[in-house]
C-alpha cells in the first residue's frame, strides 16, 4: 500500500478504488488517477521520443519551410494551451492562499508538467518547420494519446457538472476542461496534415515526386498516399511516366558516396593489416614475406553495415515490439473464453473484443512499416553495390578481368547484389524465431507444465538435421549459380556471334552444350527438390545464399585494379610520351613479359608509325602509353589528353552523333569539318537517318569501314593532345584511306599539330612520317625516318620492298627517286625483288560494304530537311522498345504452363492437399472431443484403454499430415522442374531459329540473355516455391471456411461481405502491381546492357577519361530501375495493412459474436472460433498476395514463351535433300534475284548472271551496292523476294538451311571465336580426326603457333578470342574454311585487319589450296581479284558489268575501269 499511501496524500483522495473501477457495472476512475497517471504518460512520452525528431533535425539536408496558415494555427493553439495552464496553475495559487479550500501538490504538479511539455511540443514544431520536416510523427503520437488518456476525466466533469452542486470551483474546472480539450482534439486533427515543402533543399526534384512528403502522419502510417497510384493502375495499365521520382535519399548520389566512405576505410584497414608480414624463424634464420595472394580480403559487409545499419536498427525495433504484442491476443482470448464461463459484466467482454481489435491493428502497423524499412535498406544497398561493382568492373587489371567473364561480372550485379534486397526482410528472424520460441514455449509451462519439455527436446534434435540438410542445399545452390553462370556466358557468345553461327550452320552444337549444362543445372535442382519436400525450411537458406553472394562479390571488389601509377604524367617532361627500359606483361607481375626493353620518345607534334608482323606486340605498345598493361620495369609518362581509336572500333548503342560528340557539347562548324575529314559525309546521306540513325549493339548496322571511322571521328572531335591510333585504316578502302590521311593523320591533316602515334600495316604512308618503329616479337628492333632505315639495309628495307609498287601507284614521282634509293643500295637484286612486289601489288577497291544489319543501302535516300531530329529518330529507331504485355495474364499462359508441369503432377499435388485438410481438421475435431470427454476419467483414475485409443487415432492423423505434405511438394516441384526444362529447350530452340533479319538485327543481346538469366531463374527457383505456397494457403483457406462455418454458423453472414471486400481490393492490388513488376523487369535491362557495353569499352573510356559520365549515366539507370521498384514494394504493404485491417474486424466481430451470444455457445467453441478466425486473416492475407506472386512471376513464362514462338527461319532440315556428294562441281547461277530487307526496298534487283564450275568470280562495287547482300542471299540469310539461285542446278529454296549452309564454305568479315578448346572452334562437332586439324592448321600458317602453346589444340580460347591478335583470329577462320573445303567458298572482305605478309600468305594458300573450288571474292582491294575468271560489278543493287577483268579494264568507259584508275592499277 506504500505507493498508494504516497499518492493519496499527494491528491487527497484515493490512488485506486477496485470497486468502483473493476467490480461494477458502471466503471469508473478515481480523480486522483486522472489528474497523475493520465496526464503524466502522455508528457513522458513525448519527453522520452522528442530524441526521435532531434535524430531528423540533426540529419535533415533541407531547411525553411515557409510560415503558413496550418503550422501558423498550430503554434498559436500550443500557446493558447500553455496560457490556460497558466491560468489553472495561478486558480490553484489563489485558492491556497485564500485558504477557502486545501490545495494538493497534484493541483500544482499537473499545469506545471503540462506547461513545459506544451513549451517542448512548441519548440519541436518550431524547428521542423525549419529544419524541413513536414510531419512529425512523435508529435501525432502525444497529440492522439492526449485526447484518449482525456476521455476518463471528460466523462467525470460532464458527470461533476451535472450531479454537484453549483460552487464556483466545480464551474470554473468544468469551463477549463471545456476550453482545454476541444484545443486537443483540433491540435490532434491539425496534426494529422502535412506541411508545405520547404524552400532550401539540396536535392534536385524531378518532374512527379512522391507523394509520401506531402502525406500527413496518418495517411503515412496506412500508406494512403499510394491510393491514387492503386486507382490509375486499376483504371488503365501503369505506364513510366505514371511513376514518382525515386526519394533523395533513395538515390544514388546519396547512397553511394555513404558506402564509399566505409568501403574505403575497410580497405585501408586491409592495408594496414596486411602490411608485408614477415615471418622471422629462429632455426633457419630466415625472414619469409607473406605471398601476395595470401592477403585476405576486405568484406563488405561492415561497410554495408555501417553505412546503412541505422535504417535497418530502426526496423528491428518496431519488429521486436511487434514479436511482443502477438502474445498478447492469446492472453485476451483466455480471459474472452473465462468471460464466457463466469457471469461478468457485459462491458468487460466488449472491452476484451476491443483490446483484440487494438492489438491486431497496433501489429498490422508495426510489420508494415517494419518490412517497408527493411526494402527500403535492401533498396539502398543493391544501389551502392551496383555502383560498386560499376567502378570497380572499368579500373580490373587485365589478369583479373581475365578471370571473370562479362557474363559473369552482369551475374553479380543481377542476381547477387538483388539477393540483398530480398534478405533484409528475413534477417531479423535470427533473432526473432528464437525469441518467438521462448515465449512460447514460457506461456506454454503455465499451462502444461514439464510436458512442454518434449516438443522442445524434438525441436532441439532436429536443428542440426535441419542444419546438415541446409548446409547440403547451399553446395548444390553453388554448384547451380556455377551452372548458370556457365549457360549464361555460353548463350552470352552465342548471341554475340549468331551470324557467324547461322553462316557454318553450327546451331545445333551449340544447341547441345548448353542443353548439356543445362542437363548438369536441372540433376541439382532435382537434388535441391527432394531435400527440400523432406523439410520445409526455404528461408533458413536466405542467409546461406546471401554469404554465398557475399563471398562472390568480395572475391570481386577485391580483384587487382590497374595500377594508375604506372604511368606518370611529370609536366617538366619535354616530349609527351616517353617509355624507358620499360617491360610489361598482360598477366600477373611474375609473368614472361610480352614486350621487352622498350625505349621510345615521341616528340610533340610528331608522326610516329609502328609497324610490323602480326602478333609483334604493335597494339600492347599502345596499351602499354594508356597504362593498360602490367609494368614489371621501366618508367613511362605521358602529359596532354588523350584520345585513342582501337584496332576493334567500340561502337555504342545510341546515334550517329551520340557515338561521334561522345559526351562533348556540339559545336556544329567543328562537328562537320570532322564528319568530313572522316569521309562520313557520304554514309550519313545513304543511312536513312543521318547523323541521327541509332546504332544495335556493337554498331550491328554499320559496316567495319564505317565503324573505324566513326571511332576515328570520335577521336578527332575530342581534340585531345595525343592521339593513339591502332590502325584507323585497316579496314577502309584506300581511296577513302588517302583521303583520311591526307586530311586528319598525314603532315597536312587537321591533326597536324599533334602527337600522333600510329599503328599501320599500310606502307605507301610511311614516307610522310617523322618516326617509323619496327617490332619484332615484342622488342624494337629499330626505329628512325624512314630514310634513315631504308639506308640500314635492315629489317625494314625487305619490309618495304615487299610493299613497294604500293608506292608505284600513290605517288608514282617519289618513287624513281626512291628506286634510285634502293638501286644504289641493293643493287641487282633490287630488279628481281621489285618484279616478285609488283606481281603481288596491294591495290584497292571498295571495302565498305553494308552488312546484314544495315538497311542502309537499300535506297540512297536523302533526308528531307523538313523532318526535325527526333521524328528522324524515332523513325529510324532500330531497337525498337521492349514491350510491356499489359493486362491481366492471358488464360493460355496458365495453360502453356500447366501442360508443361504435365497433368499427372498436377492432379497428385492438388488431392494430396485434399487428404492434408482432412487430416489437419480431423485431428482438431478430434482433440475437441478428447477434451469435452467426460467419461474418460471413471472414479478418479484414468481409462486407460480409453487414451491410448484417442492417443493412437491422434498421432495416426499427424502421421498422415506429414506424408501427405511430403508427397503433394515433392510431386509440386518435379512438375515445375520439369516444366522448366522443356520451356528453357523451347526458348533455346526458338531463339536460335529465329531469323538474322527482323529478329537479331532490332533484338539487343542483353534483353535476349535477360530471358535466358532472370526468366529462366524464376522458372527454376521462384515459380515452384510461389506455387507450393499458393497451394497450402488455398487449401488451408477451405479448411478454415469449413471450420469456422460448422462450429459458428452466424459467422458466414460475415464471410460474404468480407470475400467481396478482399476480391475488389486483390483486383486493384493485382493490376497495379503486376504493371510495376513489369515496369522493373524492362527497366532492368538497360543497366545490364550498358554494364555490358562498359566492360567491354572499358579501356576506350579510360583512355578518353570519361569514367564518371559512365558511372553517372549507369546510376541514372539504376535510379531509374528503383523509380520502379519502390512503388511495387509501397503497394506490396498497401495491400497488407488494408487486408490485414478486414482481418481485424473479422477477430472483432468473432469476439463479439461470442459476447453476444455467450448463454448458448461453449467456451471450447469460442477458443476454437477465433482462433481459427486470427489464422484466417493470415491465411487470407497469404493467399491473395501469392496469387498476385504466381501472377507477377508467371510473366516469365509469357515472356519465354513471347521468344520460344518468335518467328522462325526455314526448316534447318527437309526430307528430301540433297545428295550426300552435293555440290559436287559448285556451279552457281542467279536469275532474276531480288533480295530486299524491307517489304519494298529491294537491295539487290533482278540480277541474273551464271558463274561456271571451279570459276574465280571477283564482286566489286562502292558502299552500300549490295555485294554482302548477295552472300546473304547464297547462305539465305536474306530469303529470295524474287528470282532464285542455282547450286549446280538445285535451286536452294528447295533445301534445308542447313543441308545448304553446310556445303557452302565462307571466311566471314568478322573473325568470331568461341570461348571453349581451339580444337572445338575449329571442328565443334568433332567430325574430323587430329591430323586433319594439324593439316588445316599448316595451311593457314598456324602450325607453329599452336604447337608452341602449352595446351596445343586444346588451347583455352578466351570470351570473344581475346587472348588471339585479331590477325590470328583472321587465320583461325581460314583454317576452319580449310577444314570445311567444299566446292563452294565465299570470301567476304576476309583481308581487313592482317598485315601483308599474313595477307600475302592467306591468298598464296586460297589459291593453291581452292584451286578446284567455284571461288567468290567480295573484293577489298581490285589487284586481288585481278586474276580472277569473271568480275562482277554491282551499282545501288543492280548488276551493271560482268566479264572477264581484262575484257573490262579495254573498255575505258566500264565503271571498272574507272575503279582501277582510282585505285592506281591502270594509268
Amino acid at each position: 500500500m506504500s505507493y498508494n499511501s504516497t499518492l493519496d496524500s499527494f491528491c487527497g483522495t484515493p490512488f485506486w478504488n477496485s470497486t468502483a473501477t473493476w467490480y461494477t457495472d458502471n466503471p469508473e476512475l478515481t480523480p486522483c488517477f486522472q489528474q497523475t497517471v493520465l496526464i503524466w504518460t502522455p508528457c513522458l512520452y513525448l519527453w522520452v521520443f522528442a530524441f526521435l525528431d532531434l535524430y531528423y533535425i540533426f540529419n535533415s539536408k533541407e531547411r525553411n519551410i515557409p510560415w503558413n496558415i496550418l503550422n501558423i494555427t498550430k503554434l498559436l493553439v500550443t500557446c493558447l494551451l500553455i496560457v490556460l495552464k497558466f491560468v489553472d496553475l495561478g486558480v490553484a495559487v489563489h485558492l491556497s492562499s485564500n485558504g477557502e479550500k486545501e490545495v494538493y501538490n497534484a493541483n500544482y504538479y499537473s499545469p506545471v508538467i503540462k506547461i513545459l511539455t506544451f513549451g517542448l511540443s512548441a519548440t519541436l514544431l518550431f524547428y521542423n518547420r525549419k529544419y524541413g520536416m513536414r510531419a512529425s510523427g512523435v508529435l501525432f503520437f502525444f497529440w492522439l494519446l492526449l485526447v484518449v488518456a482525456g476521455i476518463p476525466q471528460l466523462r467525470s466533469e460532464i458527470i461533476d457538472h451535472k450531479n454537484l452542486d453549483d460552487d464556483e470551483n466545480v464551474k470554473y474546472n468544468f469551463i477549463s476542461y471545456m476550453v482545454y480539450y476541444p484545443l486537443i482534439v483540433l491540435m490532434f486533427i491539425l496534426n494529422c496534415f502535412a506541411d508545405l515543402p520547404p524552400k532550401d533543399t539540396p536535392y534536385k526534384y524531378q518532374k512527379n515526386q512522391c507523394p509520401e512528403n506531402a502525406a500527413g502522419f496518418p495517411s503515412r502510417l496506412t500508406f494512403s498516399w499510394f491510393d491514387p497510384l492503386a486507382l490509375t493502375g486499376f483504371r488503365r495499365s501503369l505506364v513510366e511516366n505514371d511513376l514518382w521520382a525515386l526519394n533523395p535519399p533513395d538515390s544514388s548520389k546519396e547512397c553511394v558516396p555513404k558506402f564509399d566512405k566505409f568501403w574505403e576505410r575497410s580497405l585501408k584497414k586491409r592495408e594496414l593489416s596486411n602490411g608485408t608480414k614477415a615471418t622471422y624463424r629462429k632455426t633457419s634464420a630466415s625472414v619469409n614475406f607473406k605471398p601476395e595472394n595470401e592477403k585476405k580480403p576486405a568484406s563488405i559487409l561492415p561497410a554495408l553495415c555501417l553505412a546503412f545499419g541505422g535504417q535497418f536498427l530502426f526496423g528491428s525495433i518496431l519488429k521486436l515490439i511487434n514479436d511482443i504484442l502477438m502474445f498478447i491476443s492469446p492472453q485476451l482470448l483466455k480471459l474472452l473464453i473465462s468471460f464466457v464461463k463466469n457471469d461478468e459484466p457485459d462491458w468487460k467482454g466488449y472491452a476484451y473484443a476491443v483490446a483484440l481489435l487494438l492489438c491486431a491493428i497496433t501489429q498490422t502497423m508495426l510489420l508494415a512499416h517494419y518490412f517497408t524499412r527493411m526494402y527500403l535498406v535492401g533498396m539502398r544497398i543493391r544501389t551502392a553495390l551496383t555502383s560498386a561493382i560499376y567502378r570497380k568492373s572499368l579500373r580490373l587489371s587485365n589478369s583479373a578481368r581475365k578471370e571473370s567473364t562479362v557474363g559473369e561480372i552482369v551475374n553479380l550485379m543481377s542476381v547477387d547484389a538483388q539477393r540483398f534486397v530480398e534478405l533484409t526482410a528475413y534477417l531479423n528472424m535470427i533473432w526473432s524465431a528464437p525469441l518467438q520460441i521462448a515465449l512460447a514455449l514460457y506461456f506454454l509451462w503455465a499451462i502444461l507444465g514439464p510436458s512442454v519439455l518434449a516438443g522442445l527436446a524434438v525441436m532441439i534434435i532436429l536443428i542440426p538435421v535441419n542444419g546438415l540438410i541446409a548446409n547440403r542445399v547451399k553446395t548444390l545452390q553453388i554448384k547451380q549459380m556455377k551452372y548458370k553462370d556457365e549457360r549464361v556466358k555460353l548463350m552470352n557468345e552465342v548471341l554475340n556471334g549468331i551470324k557467324v553461327l547461322k553462316m557454318y550452320a553450327w546451331e545445333p552444337s551449340f544447341e547441345d552444350q548448353i542443353l548439356q549444362i543445362r542437363n548438369k543445372e536441372m540433376h541439382v535442382l532435382k537434388q535441391t527438390a527432394y531435400l527440400n519436400s523432406a523439410t520445409s525450411f526455404i528461408w533458413s537458406c536466405a542467409p546461406f545464399l546471401t554469404s554465398v553472394g557475399i563471398k562472390r562479390l568480395n572475391k570481386f571488389m577485391n580483384c587487382d585494379e590497374l595500377d594508375i601509377s604506372s604511368v606518370d604524367h611529370d609536366k617538366k617532361e619535354p616530349s609527351p610520351i616517353v617509355i624507358e627500359n620499360g617491360n610489361f606483361t598482360w598477366g600477373e607481375k611474375d609473368a614472361d613479359p610480352v614486350l621487352k626493353n622498350i625505349n621510345l620518345n615521341v616528340p610533340r607534334g610528331s608522326l610516329v608509325a609502328i609497324v610490323g608482323a602480326v602478333g609483334s606486340g604493335k597494339s600492347s605498345l599502345l596499351a602499354a602509353m594508356l597504362g593498360e598493361m602490367n609494368k614489371i620495369s621501366g618508367r613511362v609518362n605521358t602529359h596532354g589528353s588523350i584520345a585513342y581509336v582501337p584496332q576493334q572500333a567500340w561502337i555504342q548503342n545510341a546515334t550517329l552523333q551520340d557515338n561521334i560528340l561522345f559526351g562533348k557539347p556540339l559545336q556544329q562548324q567543328s562537328y562537320n569539318n570532322v564528319i568530313n575529314v572522316c569521309a562520313l559525309k557520304p554514309d550519313f546521306d545513304v543511312l536513312p537517318g543521318g547523323d541521327q540513325t541509332e546504332i544495335g549493339e556493337k554498331g550491328i548496322n554499320l559496316s567495319g569501314g564505317q565503324k573505324q571511322r566513326v571511332s576515328l571521328a570520335r577521336a578527332v572531335y575530342h581534340e585531345a593532345d595525343n592521339y593513339l591510333l591502332d590502325d584507323p585504316l585497316s579496314a577502309v578502302d584506300s581511296h577513302v584511306g588517302k583521303h583520311i590521311f591526307d586530311k586528319v593523320i598525314g603532315p597536312a591533316g587537321l591533326l597536324k599539330d599533334r602527337t600522333r602515334v600510329w599503328v599501320t600495316h599500310n606502307v605507301s604512308y610511311l614516307a610522310q612520317t617523322d618516326l617509323v618503329v619496327v617490332l619484332r616479337d615484342g622488342q624494337v628492333s629499330e626505329a628512325g625516318s624512314y630514310q634513315h632505315l631504308l639506308e640500314k639495309k635492315g629489317a625494314f628495307a625487305d619490309f618495304l620492298l615487299h610493299h613497294l609498287s604500293d608506292i608505284e601507284k600513290t605517288s608514282p614521282d617519289e618513287l624513281d627517286v626512291l628506286k634510285q634509293d634502293l638501286e644504289t643500295k641493293l643493287g641487282t637484286e633490287f630488279q628481281n625483288k621489285l618484279q616478285r612486289a609488283r606481281s603481288l601489288s596491294e591495290s584497292t577497291s571498295e571495302s565498305e560494304q553494308t552488312p546484314a544489319g544495315d538497311r542502309a543501302g537499300s535506297v540512297k535516300q536523302k533526308t528531307p530537311d523538313a523532318l526535325t531530329q527526333s521524328n528522324l529518330k524515332e523513325k529510324n529507331k532500330l531497337i525498337e522498345a521492349e514491350k510491356a504485355e499489359t493486362g491481366s495474364v492471358k488464360w493460355s499462359i496458365y495453360k502453356h504452363y500447366l501442360m508443361s508441369v504435365g497433368v499427372f503432377a498436377s492432379v497428385v499435388t492438388i488431392l494430396m492437399n485434399l487428404i492434408l485438410q482432412v487430416f489437419q481438421v480431423g485431428s482438431n475435431y478430434w482433440l475437441a472431443e478428447w477434451s469435452s470427454d467426460s467419461k474418460i476419467i471413471v472414479n478418479g483414475t484414468v481409462d486407460r484403454a480409453k487414451r491410448d485409443m484417442y492417443l493412437g487415432v491422434y498421432g495416426a492423423l499427424g502421421a498422415g499430415q506429414v506424408l501427405s505434405v511430403s508427397v503433394s511438394s515433392l510431386a509440386l516441384y518435379l512438375g515445375t522442374l520439369a516444366a522448366a526444362r522443356a520451356l528453357h529447350a523451347t526458348l533455346l530452340a526458338g531463339v536460335l531459329r529465329a531469323p538474322s533479319i527482323g529478329f537479331f538485327d532490332c533484338t539487343p543481346v542483353g534483353r535476349v540473355l535477360n530471358r535466358f538469366s532472370k526468366d529462366v531463374d524464376v522458372l527454376d527457383n521462384t515459380l515452384p516455391m510461389t506455387l507450393r505456397g499458393w497451394t497450402s494457403c488455398f487449401f488451408s483457406v477451405l479448411g478454415t471456411l469449413f471450420v469456422i462455418s460448422v462450429s459458428t454458423p452466424l459467422f458466414l453472414v460475415i464471410v460474404v461481405p468480407v470475400g467481396l471486400i478482399y476480391y475488389v481490393i486483390q483486383r486493384f492490388y493485382v493490376a497495379t502491381s503486376r504493371q510495376l513488376k513489369r515496369l522493373e523487369s524492362i527497366s532492368r535491362s538497360p543497366i545490364y546492357s550498358h554494364f555490358g557495353e562498359s566492360i567491354t569499352g572499358a579501356s576506350t573510356i579510360r583512355a578518353y577519361g570519361v569514367t564518371d559520365r559512365f558511372i553517372e549515366e549507369s546510376e541514372s539507370r539504376v535510379d531509374h530501375n528503383q523509380s520502379c521498384y519502390y512503388p511495387s514494394c509501397i503497394a506490396n504493404r498497401w495491400l497488407a495493412i488494408r487486408l490485414e485491417m478486414i482481418g481485424n474486424f473479422i477477430i472483432f466481430s468473432a469476439a463479439v459474436f461470442a459476447v453476444l451470444g455467450r448463454n448458448s455457445i461453449y467456451p471450447g467453441i469460442v477458443g476454437l472460433s477465433i482462433s481459427y478466425a486470427l489464422q484466417i486473416t493470415q491465411t487470407l492475407n497469404w493467399l491473395v498476395r501469392m496469387t498476385s506472386e504466381v501472377e507477377t512471376n508467371i510473366v516469365a513464362v509469357e515472356r519465354i514463351k513471347e521468344y520460344a514462338e518468335t518467328e522462325q527461319e526455314a526448316a534447318w532440315n527437309l526430307e528430301k535433300g540433297p545428295g550426300a556428294t552435293w555440290p559436287e562441281t559448285g556451279a552457281l547461277q542467279l536469275e532474276q534475284l531480288t533480295l530486299e530487307y524491307r517489304p519494298g526496298e529491294p537491295a539487290l534487283r533482278d540480277v541474273t548472271c551464271t558463274v561456271a564450275p571451279r570459276d574465280k568470280l571477283g564482286i566489286v562495287g562502292r558502299t552500300g551496292a549490295g555485294k554482302s547482300t548477295l552472300t546473304l542471299g547464297l547462305f539465305r540469310i536474306v530469303e529470295a523476294a524474287a528470282g532464285r539461285i542455282l547450286i549446280d542446278g538445285v535451286d536452294i529454296a528447295t533445301l534445308g538451311l542447313h543441308q545448304l549452309r553446310s556445303r557452302i564454305t565462307i571466311i566471314p568479315q568478322e573473325p568470331i571465336l568461341f570461348s571453349g578448346t581451339l580444337r572445338s572452334n575449329l571442328d565443334p562437332f568433332e567430325a574430323y580426326s587430329d591430323e586433319e586439324i594439324w593439316r588445316a592448321l599448316e595451311h593457314a600458317h598456324l602450325r607453329a603457333f599452336v604447337q608452341g602453346l602449352p595446351a596445343g589444340l586444346r588451347h583455352e580460347v578466351a570470351e570473344g578470342g581475346e587472348n588471339l591478335s585479331v590477325g590470328q583470329r583472321q587465320l583461325v577462320c581460314l583454317a576452319r574454311a580449310l577444314l570445311r573445303k567444299t566446292p563452294l567458298l565465299v570470301l567476304d572482305e576476309a583481308t581487313a585487319a592482317v598485315d601483308l605478309e599474313t595477307d600475302d600468305l592467306i591468298q598464296k594458300t586460297i589459291r593453291s589450296e581452292f584451286a578446284s573450288c567455284t571461288v567468290l571474292t567480295i573484293a577489298h582491294r581490285l589487284n586481288t581479284i585481278m586474276d580472277s575468271t569473271k568480275v562482277m560489278v554491282l551499282d545501288r543493287g543492280q548488276l551493271v558489268e560482268y566479264a572477264a577483268p581484262q575484257q573490262l579494264l579495254n573498255d575505258k568507259n566500264s565503271i571498272f575501269y574507272s575503279m582501277a584508275k582510282d585505285a592506281g592499277i591502270v594509268n
